[in-house]
């Protein structure tokens, strides 16, 4: 009977350690940070799918639109630029990093926003299914990456704010030395006036 009253006092310590870990915030850190680390994973998948689209479209544009040669080989430069900045989640502690990479997918934007533009000159061309059916790719990709990025804003808002405010304070102050404040987006300064992918 001793070691029956023995074992459900341990059973019953290790039961309410465990739920004073998880309610002291214990946890809240790292999942936050997890949390964040995933948001990231989905714009880096958004950025991905829209240079991947890039390239069908620069190729229907062109066989309609030869003359447009240097708005063609903007969007191109401008795409391998993007695709040539990595930031991985080991990087969201650094500003510049995400900095940019955040400049080289503004350009793309630009650029892109330029091409788009252009195909307003070409009736035929804005009338050809693949480059509807592109079109409305990127118009879907690009509500994508708005939603990605400001699921991401939000995940690192919550890190950022659970470093600073208590408990998480206290683990981040003992325990989780190394977590660092992750880079948010920040607005660019032709954000108001950013390019519509709309015909």
């Amino acid at each position: 009977m001793s070691h029956s009253l023995s074992r459900l006092r341990a059973l019953f310590l290790v039961v309410l350690l465990g739920l004073s870990v998880s309610a002291c915030g214990y946890n809240q850190i790292p999942t936050l940070q997890e949390n964040a680390k995933a948001k990231w994973a989905d714009v880096q998948n958004n950025y991905q799918r829209r240079a991947d689209l890039i390239p069908n479209l620069v190729a229907t544009v062109q066989g309609y639109a030869k003359q447009e040669k240097d708005v063609l080989t903007q969007v191109t430069e401008a795409r391998a630029k993007a695709t040539q900045i990595h930031v991985d989640a080991s990087d969201l502690t650094d500003p510049a990093k995400l900095k940019a990479f955040q400049d080289a997918q503004a350009q793309l934007g630009g650029a892109l926003g330029r091409l788009l533009a252009v195909s307003e000159n070409y009736p035929d061309l804005k009338s050809n299914q693949n480059f509807l059916a592109l079109q409305s790719q990127l118009e879907g990709t690009e509500n994508r990456i708005a939603v990605a990025r400001r699921d991401y804003i939000e995940a690192v808002r919550q890190y950022n704010t659970a470093l600073v405010t208590f408990p998480g304070v206290l683990w981040a102050s003992t325990v989780f030395r190394n977590a660092k404040p992750m880079a948010e987006f920040t607005a660019n300064d032709n954000a108001p006036t950013a390019p519509q992918v709309k015909f």
